[in-house]
């Protein structure tokens, strides 16, 4: 193979003289990991002279890039997993530290910093949305179960309404049964 093709990427239809056909599975420094029709996985020099690119004739625009291909795969371990988004705080919180007073003046306070305690707020929010896709697609619980179990959750989104002073966007609040309002 000629110098220039070093960078062949994954998902590249190569020919190999002694292996026939093959797709580069994998791409390491010196050499690539080669999926062959009749002969499996090898791992090939990318400087091999027995080793030639395909040039496909026919290609079209429909080619999944990598980048749509980690996009697609972050939107379902969002959906899926327990990756949380990036929420901002609310500017004003920035620095800021939570005060938790006992009514007994002999006990210590207890200090948080809010990007703390926000960071929670934010992690038990996508945990909630997790369980709600869970319920939704559970394929034993019967759509009256699935319904009575999501107006609980409703109702939690509705509990934790007190927090969205916290948020800068106001299309990342909890929302509950009242549709939007802070309590």
């Amino acid at each position: 193979m000629e110098h220039e093709q070093l960078t062949l990427g994954i998902g590249t239809r190569l020919q190999h003289t002694q292996f026939g056909p093959g797709v580069i599975a994998g791409v390491k420094y010196a050499t690539y990991i080669i999926s062959f029709i009749n002969h499996g996985i090898k791992e090939i020099d990318k400087t091999d002279p027995q080793l030639d690119e395909i040039i496909p004739e026919n290609v079209t625009a429909e080619v999944e890039t990598v980048s749509e291909t980690e996009k697609s795969l972050l939107k379902i371990l969002r959906l899926w997993g327990d990756v949380t988004e990036k929420v901002p705080l609310g500017d004003r919180w920035t620095g800021g530290t939570l005060l938790l007073q006992p009514a007994d003046s002999s006990l210590k306070p207890k200090e948080i910093p809010v990007e703390i305690f926000f960071h929670k707020i934010v992690m038990l929010r996508d945990r909630l949305r997790v369980l709600e896709q869970q319920i939704n697609a559970h394929k034993k619980l019967s759509d009256e179960d699935k319904v009575n179990l999501q107006q609980y959750i409703t109702r939690i989104y509705g509990s934790l309404t007190t927090f969205n002073v916290l948020f800068k966007n106001k299309e990342q609040w909890f929302i509950g049964e009242k549709g939007g309002k802070e309590e």
